[in-house]
């Protein structure tokens, strides 16, 4: 007869079978059995946040950077909720968790008990998928599904409700494997059809005025798809852009990269976007930061959509040609037949993409990018310039929080491998950098990870300092502090007459005080002049660092395309701030 085990004990069997090695979470009475039989399984080690988002974060950091599924582990009722940010963040940028929540004793469910809530109802539209485990022989299937559903098709978080009792009965461990659904918010298993790879080498040789547009689907697919997309780039000669979460899958420092795209993105990229006869999007969702005005978004093109979740494809732009597929897989059947019949193709095509390059050279004459320097006040572009000038050789591994710091972190640091780059895309988190850092540093001990950050973004999760004084985990967080909420100040400057409503912040504390009260290292830069020596010394001090560096507080984030705006119709500063937003636009922020 099979060794009975207790619900705690498979929860770890099956994490351990999943060879993981660490848990990100927070004790509390529900889980307390599961953390009990920790210390049974030294192969684990439990990473403690102070605070569930902070350990949602967490593990969103350590799955991104290293191609792993984050595990999470939370207790009932406000310990669940607190994970809900995190959950959709991850739902959002398609980041595989696996959430481990406890619930009350099975008996109490529907009683309104001691932080009792609908856990799975709470969680159904921001998951893959969840259960509530209603028997402990059900619990090590579950628990295997959950991993592959998280990990399979497009990757997202899922959820394991386990009620306290079941986590002390004893059961069997066992696995039906065949159990699975195959098709879930992405089929796992997507044959491609090669006269759709033929289409779509027609459509490449017929193009005079093509466009590869990618996200953040090629990095999820793992380092092989970059390589492959790069490949493919360098066969056909045609331009590149990026979504905000796909920066890093191509070289940012290649001439055929034309910058990321979208709401903040370069000149060049969004006007070739526009201006295209073929987009081909590979791993990429068509969301509303990228489109703009979306019946006036690229009205000339054919557009190829390649994508793992079918339910991405069409929803929100029509397209020509779909392909329902992993990236790399397509991506090698491609090149191989586009080797086979056109091994010349650049050589051959040049003349005809000729004009195309061209006028696209002459869109980066605009330099969009560039701005207007001081010798007395930090410009915060120029702190995001000089961090990467000085750290571009060291394999730095970069977290964000949201706002105006990200667009400019995005725009100035250029990431030329994938899984570098850690931001919140989709949802647009505050206080994601700090926790996902923390995430990372623990998937990367030897490395340099920087959270570049807000004044205000970074207090939304500043407890997590704790964290990273308790495990000793060096991470870097330079803020740029303009005193504002920077993003909120832009459009409340654009959009809303200069009513900068709330978006003041008052009370800031002495992030140097700051930090050493946690136990870490606490700088400040104010001058262009000691900005590049403190932040040598940044790098160098092995411990957490909190970096406050004072910049313009009024610098604004340009490029940038104005509310209800096709992409041909960017501001590229100040002086371009003449035409008034209209009422639709305003309600498109």
């Amino acid at each position: 007869m099979p060794k009975l085990l207790s619900g705690a004990e498979i929860v770890f069997k099956s994490l351990e079978d999943q060879k993981v090695e660490y848990i990100f979470g927070y004790p509390g009475g529900a889980v307390l059995p599961i953390y009990d039989e920790l210390k049974n399984h030294k192969s684990i080690k439990h990473i403690l946040a102070r605070h569930e988002q902070g350990a949602g974060h967490a593990a969103e950091g350590y799955a991104r950077s290293s191609g792993k599924p984050g595990v999470l582990l939370v207790t009932s009722g406000p310990g669940a909720t607190n994970a809900v940010t995190a959950l959709t963040d991850a739902y959002m940028d398609s980041v595989p968790l696996v959430c481990i929540s406890g619930q009350v004793p099975t008996h109490l469910i529907g009683t309104d008990a001691f932080q009792e809530c609908d856990t799975t109802g709470i969680t159904r539209p921001c998951t893959k998928h969840n259960w509530l485990v209603k028997d402990v022989n059900d619990l090590a299937d579950i628990m295997n599904q959950a991993f592959e559903i998280a990990t399979t098709g497009r990757p997202g978080p899922v959820l394991v409700d386990i009620p306290k009792d079941i986590q002390f009965n004893k059961g069997i461990y066992k696995i039906n494997k065949n159990k699975l659904a195959k098709k879930l918010n992405g089929a796992l298993t997507n044959k491609i059809n090669l006269k759709d790879v033929d289409t779509f080498i027609e459509m490449i040789k017929k193009s005079s005025k093509p466009i590869f547009y990618t996200g953040g689907g090629v990095i999820n697919s793992g380092p092989k798809a970059s390589e492959l997309l790069r490949e493919l780039v360098t066969l056909t000669g045609f331009p590149i852009t990026s979504t905000l979460q796909g920066l890093g899958a191509y070289p940012g420092d290649d001439p055929q990269f034309l910058g990321m795209l979208g709401m903040h993105g370069t000149f060049e990229a969004n006007n070739a976007m526009h201006d295209c006869d073929l987009m081909i999007n590979i791993g990429a969702r068509f969301d509303d930061r990228i489109t703009g005005k979306i019946d006036e978004f690229s009205p000339k093109s054919k557009k190829i959509h390649v994508d793992i979740d079918p339910s991405s494809i069409g929803k929100n732009v029509k397209v020509d040609l779909a392909i329902t597929s992993d990236v790399t897989e397509l991506l090698q059947t491609l090149i191989k037949r586009f080797k086979e019949k056109n091994k010349n193709f650049i050589s051959s095509n040049k003349q005809k993409t000729a004009k195309w390059w061209s006028q696209i050279d002459k869109w980066r004459e605009k330099k969009s990018l560039n701005f207007v320097n001081s010798k007395e006040t930090i410009k915060p572009q120029h702190a995001v310039q000089r961090l990467y000038e000085l750290t571009k050789d060291q394999d730095t591994f970069i977290t964000t929080e949201v706002g105006q710091h990200q667009m400019w972190a995005a725009q100035h640091y250029k990431f030329n491998k994938p899984n570098r780059w850690m931001t919140s895309g989709g949802l647009g988190t505050m206080g994601y950098g700090l926790p996902a850092a923390i995430g990372v540093q623990i998937a990367h001990p030897k490395k340099l990870v920087i959270d570049i950050a807000g004044e205000a973004s970074i207090l939304m999760n500043i407890q997590e300092m704790s964290t990273a004084i308790q495990y000793r985990l060096p991470v870097k967080i330079f803020i740029l502090n303009n005193e504002y909420m920077g993003m909120v100040r832009q459009w409340q400057e654009l959009l809303h007459d200069k009513n900068y409503s709330e978006s003041y912040t008052e009370a800031l504390p002495d992030f140097v005080k700051l930090a050493e009260a946690y136990g870490a290292v606490g700088m400040r830069a104010k001058t262009p002049d000691e900005l590049d020596e403190k932040i040598k010394e940044m790098i160098n001090i092995d411990k957490p660092v909190i970096f406050d560096c004072v910049v313009d507080k009024i610098e604004n984030c340009y490029p940038m395309i104005p509310s209800g705006k096709p992409h041909n119709q960017m501001l590229l500063g100040a002086e371009d701030e003449k035409e008034e937003v209209s009422d639709e636009g305003k309600t498109l922020v």
